[in-house]
């Protein structure tokens, strides 16, 4: 965000505001960085929601916003810029230390604070290059740090002291060429300006808004993953804009963005899943708009289950149920096509507190009551089809049926606006590893079984395609011609996918899973609810397969004990002696940044 004017801290209480507009794009932690006077820069960041990290907005006065006078390229900024950057982390690569949290800073070469959205498949790669060759220090295991990082090496080679739009274009031309996977960044130069761009696929999405500034003099320059979080803050649609494939945009006080195609175009996929469930219903992401597609989904999925359904299956169906929420748009169209009664059988909890990777079954199953309630009087003695945007794990799906029953349905239909999730999202959007998804290896007939119902729908994917495809103008070209991302479906991925790459993702999804589970089991263990498998990982350590499966390690006998000095060092009981990497990590950590606003206040 760019301000034409200062009003105080007016920059960072906008990005502010808009975090919460953009709060279901990730819940794991966020951060807004601010420019100050001299080029300086201010950060606030940490694990958590919005409400929680910036205390409910008392922490943003701390965060001023005025790039200061600091002579870059062809202007002087004067002290009344005003900008800033602001991100909401949804864990994919790496783990969730608050460390990770965004945006990144480096402060060679002219100080850079970048946030990224996306996923970099291409990691290790890169950070070989940048420690062999850019000779640069990661200091977290986000790709979002190695991607700053190879900014700020290739803007290095210019050797300038002072920089211009071309040479940051030239330096984003060299680094598109070392990235592969989906990315859509925001940076901020000390000084100079913001800048956007977008991966040559267009796999992420990215808009750029502009508006009068309050006091008519001049315009404010927003970018943001949905449009949603623009218009609420003032941005007529009129002037909201999606950056293409290989684009950026360099804006600068006082002069109109500066457009560059710093790669040609690849292909133009968007990710179908911010439509079938990631994004908000009122966003429109290049074009189409996200609330028609997936009343298009509701009446494709119809036309399904009309079609897989016995006519006398039909017949008993009862009533059209949605899962709240993101299928309260699709299920509507479901029972309007089928001329079934709608009705809203579950209460969603927005309060209670995320069911995200959690150690055992049971805890994800009590997860899924404390966030759902099923109302008994629209159960007793019906055949209801529930909607749901997707099927993933089938842990929910599973729990949902069986609160159907438990509150007296007598038969429950299952239908699923995206079709079957068989393979990892690798974009941005970590769903499951393989081995965790429900349709991985199983058919339609041994989903329904799993989770209980009497059968199970799921999309066409063509029919999907289409559904987002006619959720664009009439008169658009995307209507007939727009191609998606829809790895997580069929397999194929858009970019090209190194050998090993999916082996590597289990090991670093399993990494991070382990630390979780064996945090969980000892937990288990102390209030005294252990099973014995949480028993053998609280005292054991646990260990990660190759498909990224975590398993509580065996205790080791006097055959394999490791030999010290030539002596067997035997531990009591049989207990197997821990690992260096799997003693507990620290708790909490930070960034090594400067200006970090008081990461470490006291909690009261």
């Amino acid at each position: 965000m760019l301000h034409a004017e200062p009003e105080g801290n007016a920059c960072a209480a906008e990005l502010h505001e808009a975090l919460y507009y953009l709060q279901h794009r990730g819940q794991d932690a966020c951060g807004i960085s601010t420019c100050a006077t001299g080029g300086r820069i201010f950060q606030c960041k940490g694990n958590g929601l919005a409400s929680k990290v910036f205390r409910d907005g008392a922490r943003v006065q701390d965060l001023p916003g005025y790039m200061g006078e600091c002579a870059f390229g062809h202007v002087n900024l004067k002290a009344e810029d005003n900008a800033g950057l602001g991100h909401l982390r949804y864990p994919t690569a790496g783990t969730s230390a608050n460390a990770e949290a965004q945006p990144f800073f480096v402060n060679s070469p002219y100080g850079i604070s970048a946030a990224h959205n996306g996923n970099l498949i291409n990691a290790a790669e890169l950070r070989d290059f940048l420690d062999r060759e850019a000779h640069r220090h990661i200091n977290t295991e986000s790709d979002s740090e190695l991607l700053l990082n190879v900014f700020a090496s290739e803007l290095n080679t210019t050797g300038k002291a002072r920089i211009n739009c071309d040479d940051i274009f030239a330096a984003l031309g060299r680094m598109y060429e070392r990235l592969e996977g989906g990315f859509a960044c925001t940076a901020m130069l000390a000084g100079f300006g913001i800048i956007g761009f977008r991966d040559s696929y267009g796999i992420r999405p990215l808009v750029l808004g502009s508006r009068l500034a309050s006091s008519g003099q001049g315009r404010d320059y927003m970018l943001s993953s949905e449009s949603v979080a623009l218009q609420q803050l003032g941005y007529l649609k009129s002037n909201i804009q999606d950056i293409k494939p290989g684009q950026a945009v360099i804006i600068q006080k006082g002069a109109e963005p500066v457009f560059a195609s710093v790669q040609p175009q690849k292909r133009y996929c968007p990710d179908i899943f911010e439509f079938c469930y990631f994004a908000r219903p009122d966003s429109v992401i290049d074009a189409m708009s996200v609330h028609q597609s997936r009343e298009n989904m509701g009446y494709k999925l119809a036309h399904r289950i009309a079609k897989v359904l016995s006519p006398s299956q039909l017949e008993e169906i009862d009533v059209v149920m949605p899962i709240p929420d993101t299928s309260n748009t699709t299920a509507p169209c479901v029972a309007a096509r089928l001329n079934k009664p709608y009705r809203q059988g579950f209460v969603k909890n927005r309060y209670v507190f995320r069911t995200f990777i959690m150690g055992g079954q049971k805890a994800r199953q009590k997860g899924v009551r404390r966030k759902m309630n099923a109302m008994e009087q629209q159960f007793v003695g019906k055949n209801v089809l529930l909607v749901d945007d997707s099927i993933v794990r089938g842990t929910t799906s599973r729990e949902i049926v069986l609160m159907a029953k438990e509150a007296g349905a007598k038969k429950v239909f299952f239908a699923s606006a995206a079709p079957r999730i068989r393979h990892p999202h690798i974009y941005g959007i970590d769903l499951s590893s393989p081995s965790e998804l429900i349709a991985h290896k199983r058919t339609v007939d041994e989903i329904a079984t799993h989770i209980g119902a009497e059968k199970v729908i799921f999309q066409e994917l063509d029919d999907l395609i289409d559904a987002c495809r006619q959720a664009a103008p009439s008169d658009h070209t995307a209507r007939e011609t727009q191609d998606f991302e829809v790895g997580v479906f069929n397999g194929q991925y858009v970019t090209p996918v190194p050998d090993g790459y999916f082996v590597h993702l289990e090991r670093v999804r399993g990494e991070t899973k382990k630390i979780k589970m064996i945090e969980n089991a000892r937990g288990a263990v102390a209030n005294g609810s252990a099973d014995p498998e949480e028993i053998m990982m609280a005292t054991n350590g646990a260990e990660v397969k190759d498909d990224g499966s975590v398993v509580a390690s065996g205790p080791l006998d006097a055959g394999n004990m490791p030999v010290v000095n030539g002596n067997h060092s035997h531990l009591p009981n049989g207990k197997r002696k821990r690992t260096l990497e799997e003693h507990e990590k620290p708790k909490r950590t930070m960034d090594i940044s400067m200006h970090n606003q008081d990461d470490f206040e006291v909690e009261d």
